[in-house]
């Protein structure tokens, strides 16, 4: 078996910052999920999305290249494994925060050590996110990704009946409601900013919201889950 040329690992490198753009396009205008039926021409694709035919051709083109979609006759584009993976609404909200404010983020980046949000948003993440509700829904989705996985880690911990179990940082709750499915005798606290955005309506009795940061103090529990948040 041949190994990549470094050359090509380099390559790969220089122009992820071109894919992961595209990438979110394409997902922001629900490209998967209008392919989602089989193969489309891109005229239709264009006219279902509101999209230039031509630009979208281009990037659906591009993206074809990596595999992430792939084009069966010229100008036809249909789904692979890989953007079938956007159907699902985690993947799909990644996709538009890597493709779109991160990016811009990260194009901003230099050796100062100045951070380069505030200079682009006016302010820091967490309060750009408080201050555009949608957005902050869609983080929140984002951070449902995995959720399963990460539940089924916790079926090696002995836990007992009663425990209340505090998911600091927790989002929507979407991990304690999964924790909570594989081990009914547990209680759950999830514990988050006030302006996540949530379905306090999905939880039943065992589980309740509590409103903080953990920057200052958390809730009182026996057990706390740290889930996709120490690099805050």
């Amino acid at each position: 078996m041949s190994e990549r040329a470094p050359e090509s690992d380099l390559w790969d490198a220089l122009r992820g910052a071109l894919v992961t753009r595209a990438l979110a396009i394409v997902s922001d205008l629900g490209i998967p999920q209008t392919l989602a039926d089989g193969p489309r021409p891109v005229a239709e694709l264009a006219e279902a999305t509101d999209a230039d035919p031509d630009t979208l051709r281009r990037l659906l083109r591009a993206l074809a290249s990596d595999g992430i979609f792939a084009e069966v006759e010229p100008g036809v584009f249909r789904n692979t494994d890989v953007s079938e993976q956007l159907l699902r609404p985690g993947w799909a909200a990644f996709a538009h925060f890597f493709g779109g404010v991160w990016h811009q983020a990260a194009g901003a980046l230099d050796a100062s050590g100045k951070e380069s949000f505030p200079d682009l948003f006016g302010t820091d993440f967490w309060s750009w996110l408080a201050e555009h509700p949608h957005e902050r829904a869609l983080f929140d989705t984002s951070m449902e990704q995995g959720k399963e996985r990460r539940a089924e880690r916790f079926d090696r911990v002995e836990w007992r009946d009663g425990e209340t179990v505090v998911d600091v940082g927790g989002g929507n709750g979407s991990l304690v409601t999964a924790l909570l499915d594989r081990h009914p005798g547990l209680r759950g606290i999830v514990f988050d900013l006030p302006e996540t955005v949530r379905d306090e309506s999905a939880f039943d009795e065992r589980i309740r919201f509590v409103e903080g940061s953990f920057f200052e103090s958390v809730p009182e529990g026996d057990v706390y889950v740290l889930s996709n948040i120490l690099h805050d």
